[in-house]
């Protein structure tokens, strides 16, 4: 096998300088727990997984990494997912918008610097 079982082939992968804040705003925006973490001898995050939905978010720390990614998520529901981010310290970007297409979105960057764009499709047949 050429993959982990339960991997996608292809995943983001966060370096940050503190894992620690984006842990916790992944844990809070999302729900999720890390289905896989590393740390140093020191205790210090180094490695971190995580399963949003059906994609494998990888997140590493590496001091003064600075981050200027941005992820679009698809969520259940836009306005509670913003709302949790926001709460989780997140800096508003864009509020939750309908704009000329089938997506409600929204952009909130979350302490590391990364940007997540999160979104909801109203009404919108894609099967």
């Amino acid at each position: 096998m050429y993959k982990p079982a339960g991997h996608n082939s292809l995943s983001p992968y966060l370096i940050v300088s503190d894992a620690k804040p984006v842990l916790d705003f992944i844990k809070a925006v999302f729900g999720d727990e890390p289905t896989l973490e590393h740390r140093d001898e020191s205790g210090a995050l180094r490695h971190v997984e995580f399963k949003i939905d059906d994609t494998v978010l990888m997140l590493g720390q590496a001091p003064g990494a600075t981050s200027s990614a941005h992820i679009h998520v698809y969520v259940p529901d836009v306005d509670q997912s913003f709302e949790l981010a926001r709460a989780a310290g997140g800096k508003v970007v864009q509020e939750p918008t309908q704009k000329d297409d089938a997506d409600r979105r929204c952009g909130i960057t979350d302490p590391s610097g990364t940007t997540w764009w999160l979104a909801t499709t109203q009404g919108f047949n894609n099967a």
